[in-house]
Order: C-alpha cells, then sequence, then structure tokens
C-alpha cells in the first residue's frame, strides 16, 4: 500500500469518537467495553446483514430506502430481525443522542444470525436470537479526497454471478471485496474497480460507479452490483434535471477516455475519481459531477425538510 493512499471513507479526525457509546442488544456500552461473542455467526462465518445510514440534522438520510434494502436481504436469509423499521429508528436515535450527534454522522448497522451453540455453519445452530449492533460515530468526508479524488486499479476480482453469492446482499461476507481492495492496493492505486462476469465495468470494491462521455452518465447495468441507494438517487436526479443518464455494459476501454469518473456511497455522496489504471480521468473542474453534487445536496435539504416540519 502507497503510504499517501486514501480510501472513500475517510473521514476528518474527530477525537470525539475515542469515547462512543455503540448499542448492542438492546444497551448502551461504551466502545471499550461494546462485545459479541465468538460464537458469533457474523463473526464466525459472515453471516448477518448491514447498513450504512448518514445523519442529516437529526433526520436518517432515505431511511425507508435503507429499510426496504435491509429487510428484503434479511428476508431472502431467512433472518428474523426481532425489530420492526420504527424500532430500528428508536435504536439509531437512542444511540445518536447518547453520543450528542445530531448530524455529520455516519451509522453502520449490523444485524446477525446471532450466538451460535456450536462453532459450525448450519444456520440452525444460531438458537438464541439476533445480534444488533449500531455504530453512530461523528463523521465528515474528507475534503482532500472530495477535492483530489481516488485513484482506481481494475483488478482480476470480479463481482460474481447472482446465484453464486449475489451482489444486492449487503451482506456481512465482504471477503470477495477485500481481496479486490487489496489486489487495488498491491498494484499502487487507492481502490479496486471491478469487472463483472463479462468484463464489462461494473463497481468498485467499496462504492458504485459512473462515468461521463459527451454530456452522458453511465453506469453498469446494476445486475452484479450492490444497487446503492445514493446509486439511485443519482440516477433519478439525472432523469428529473434533463441530464442523460444509462445504466449500460461498458468496458474499461470506455472508462479509460472518459471525460469524468465519479463514485456514489451513503457516506461520501459523490467522490471524484482521479484515474484508473494509471491514466488521469478528465482535465478540469468536473462540471457534470459538481452539478450531480449541488442537486444532490439540494435534495438532502428538502429531505431533512420534509421529516422535521
Amino acid at each position: 500500500m502507497t503510504t499517501d493512499s486514501h480510501t472513500t471513507h475517510d473521514a476528518e479526525h474527530d477525537a470525539r469518537n475515542d469515547d462512543l457509546q455503540i448499542w448492542v442488544d438492546g444497551a448502551l456500552y461504551h466502545k471499550d467495553e461494546a462485545k459479541v461473542s465468538v460464537y458469533d455467526s457474523g463473526f464466525m462465518l459472515g453471516d448477518g446483514m448491514w447498513e450504512g445510514l448518514r445523519l442529516y440534522d437529526g433526520v436518517w438520510a432515505f431511511f425507508d430506502e435503507h429499510m426496504d434494502r435491509l429487510f428484503g436481504s434479511l428476508k431472502a436469509v431467512s433472518l428474523d430481525p426481532g425489530l420492526s423499521r420504527a424500532d430500528i429508528l428508536e435504536l439509531l436515535n437512542k444511540t445518536a443522542a447518547a453520543n450528542g450527534i445530531t448530524t455529520d454522522a455516519h451509522c453502520r448497522l449490523m444485524i446477525t444470525r446471532g450466538r451460535k451453540a456450536k462453532p459450525f455453519q448450519h444456520p440452525g445452530l444460531s438458537r438464541s436470537g439476533p445480534t444488533v449492533v449500531a455504530i453512530v460515530e461523528h463523521s465528515k468526508p474528507s475534503e482532500t479526497v472530495q477535492g483530489k479524488g481516488i485513484r482506481l486499479a481494475s483488478v482480476p476480482q470480479v463481482r460474481g454471478l447472482p446465484h453464486s453469492q449475489d451482489a444486492k446482499f449487503n451482506s456481512h461476507s465482504k471477503l470477495n471485496c477485500v481481496i479486490a481492495c487489496l489486489q487495488a492496493e498491491q498494484a499502487g492505486a487507492d481502490e479496486a474497480l471491478m469487472l463483472d462476469p463479462h468484463g464489462f465495468v461494473n463497481t468498485t470494491n467499496a462504492c458504485n460507479f459512473f462515468i461521463v462521455r459527451n454530456g452522458e452518465v453511465w453506469t453498469s447495468t446494476g445486475d452484479y452490483c450492490m444497487n446503492g441507494v445514493t446509486r439511485q438517487k443519482v440516477i433519478d436526479l439525472c432523469r428529473a434535471n434533463d441530464i442523460p443518464v444509462l445504466e449500460k455494459n461498458f468496458s474499461l476501454y470506455e472508462a479509460y477516455s472518459a471525460d469524468e469518473a465519479f463514485l456514489t456511497g451513503t457516506f461520501g455522496a459523490q467522490t471524484p475519481v482521479a484515474e484508473i489504471d494509471g491514466k488521469s480521468i478528465g482535465d478540469g473542474p468536473r462540471p457534470v459531477m459538481q452539478r450531480i453534487r449541488a442537486l444532490y445536496k439540494d435534495l438532502i435539504r428538502s429531505h431533512v425538510a420534509e421529516r422535521t416540519v
């Protein structure tokens, strides 16, 4: 890994995060005391689902969309969280309040199948109910990364077919993405640009990927990647504001010669891409991404205002 590398999740340092309260199974614990069992199915097998959410002025942005994805994933793997959407909203708010957090925050909400009776794979060995953890941190995206952008490297590790492990699951099983990230770092980049099983550009190891060519915004078909909430908001904003947007197959050839490239995710919103495989992307102020970024900020403001009336 290069000494000047960055990630899309780089955040400005905030000393308040040294003294956080973490939600674990119905109670709050200081971060030094927040623990789960070594028998937990999430730790042992990666058997669980998670969501990343962002807090703006007391509102969890696009909470309903995040819950749609979470509860859909949990149902697909027969994992009963034992909580309603209202329960989850309440525990998120309690955790934020315990830490004095009202804005510029990021939450990682994790739900696993829970503690296992024996250290083996079968889900029936998880008999104690789910494990639910919420980490809410003071978190503002790094201005350096948001300005200079991320360096990507295309890697051998691909996003697989849905019948192997569907990439639409936001699961704890992230080894595929970890391997891709390691391959990118070994190539001298910050993060990985992953292809689909047919060799088309798909996503990065952490975020959805977009390019801009001749005023058109392109992203993958979404067949082999996490269909991110922010990804969909960007597509919707483009359609509502006469910015041509296509969900389509495209190759590295077309990515290398793009006018702009950027990533989308709950944490960083829109993060510019500076280079792919050592090739600089674009030349100048990234006007299309900057317009989308402004539209997204307006969307967040209106979303927060609607929910605080």
